[in-house]
């Protein structure tokens, strides 16, 4: 026999010890999911067998389909989903256990949930039980918690075991009436009933006999008994409200709210700018109001800057450039709209006033020929008489008036 992993020994445990501790971390709720997808799977594949050309063959001589580890295979690829990684995870460290309930523990322990979860991983407890040694949950006459809470934790391996009462109900076992209901008497029973349903006082009363406004036996906070009834303490007119500056108290049922003064204010009595104690800076009192000063109409030179106008805000006021200006270097200047280095001579010019340009260009042409042709030149002579044909016969059609008529308007 030999010994050369002896050394080895305490690695392995720590392992060992590593493995169980990651998988006692999986939460109950993880291997609820897991071993509930395990049980689907077993129903899904209730009515099938190797599905090969001689399943009775195979099923005879490899094994009976039900246990054999092609229907475990089959259950386990699809027992969580790809998206879910802790259902995963939990399934990979547990690969073994599977495989030993599979084959070996099925028998003896149909309930998959029970002898994994609860008794092979401890991650769960079974019902009414809670915490690391599964303790017994507070139990009454109704069951757990007195079928009226919950128990905390149970079910599994986390919790204090205290009872989480429904709405209404308090106490250990969540048997008595919390404040703000009362009992309510069975139609039959003049006498008190333990077991009766705790419906909702009226909404001002602590304790109460009754739903009605004049039933309460104690008051909530924020209101004072009086006949029976509970009647709101106003906090606003008495020294319980405490609000801080700038503000101011609004009394609401039970309670108090501390709102914002109006910004006309520095300190109010209440809200708007009718219930200042003093004007804020931008503000003056008209009246009994608080109302914005229009430095703009008021101030000689509210903007002494050049080319600047005055802009009238709420409690103040802006100066910003006049239209047609805007600030450069703190300064208002022209805004202009930029060269553009491309563009041409006669760009921005219409058509129409082209025409007209070309007409100018070509009676200065015309000019220049009739000078030389008055020296008795016979080529320019021709050449003058030819233009001014010419220039007479365009003058003379529609278009011409139109061109005529728009240069003499300055177009």
């Amino acid at each position: 026999m030999t010994w050369w992993w002896w050394p080895l020994l305490p690695a392995l445990l720590l392992l060992s010890e590593l493995s169980v501790a990651r998988v006692q971390t999986a939460p109950c709720q993880t291997c609820r999911k897991l071993t509930d997808s395990f049980i689907k799977g077993l129903e899904r594949t209730a009515n099938k067998n190797f599905g090969g050309g001689n399943t009775a063959w195979e099923e005879e001589k490899l094994a009976k389909y039900t246990r054999s580890e092609t229907r475990l295979l089959e259950i386990v690829e699809s027992a969580c989903e790809q998206t879910d990684f802790e259902c995963n995870q939990l399934l990979e460290q547990i690969e073994d256990q599977v495989e030993t309930w599979w084959f070996h523990r099925q028998q003896e322990a149909p309930d998959l949930f029970e002898w994994l979860c609860i008794e092979e991983l401890r991650l769960c407890c079974p019902p009414g039980h809670y915490g690391p040694d599964c303790r017994e949950c507070p139990s009454g006459p109704g069951g757990v918690c007195g079928g009226l809470g919950r128990c905390e934790g149970e079910g599994t391996r986390l919790g204090d075991g205290e009872c989480v009462c429904d709405p209404g109900y308090s106490g250990r076992l969540c048997l008595d009436c919390a404040d703000g209901y009362y009992r309510e008497k069975s139609s039959n029973d003049s006498t008190k009933d333990s077991t009766g349903v705790c419906t909702a006082c009226y909404h001002s009363c602590k304790k109460c006999s009754g739903p009605q406004d004049y039933k309460c036996l104690a008051c909530k906070s924020g209101w004072i008994l009086h006949d029976n009834k509970c009647v709101d303490v106003d906090e606003c007119g008495t020294e319980l409200a405490r609000c801080p500056s700038n503000t101011y108290c609004h009394n609401t049922d039970g309670s108090h709210e501390c709102r914002g003064c109006d910004q006309a204010c520095v300190g109010c009595m209440g809200s708007g700018p009718a219930r200042c104690k003093k004007c804020a800076r931008g503000y003056k009192l008209k009246g009994a109001k608080c109302l914005d000063v229009d430095e703009c109409n008021e101030r000689e030179i509210a903007c002494p800057g050049l080319n600047e106008a005055c802009i009238n805000e709420e409690g103040s006021f802006h100066c910003d450039c006049a239209d047609g200006f805007i600030r450069r270097d703190s300064i208002c200047v022209e805004n202009k709209p930029p060269v553009d280095p491309d563009k041409g001579l006669f760009d921005d010019m219409t058509d129409d006033e082209v025409l007209v340009l070309q007409q100018m260009f070509f009676g200065v042409i015309i000019c220049a020929l009739a000078t030389l042709a008055a020296k008795g030149d016979m080529v320019f002579t021709a050449i003058f008489i030819g233009g001014v044909a010419a220039m007479a016969g365009y003058w003379l059609t529609e278009k011409g008036d139109y061109m005529l008529d728009g240069f003499l308007k300055g177009r």
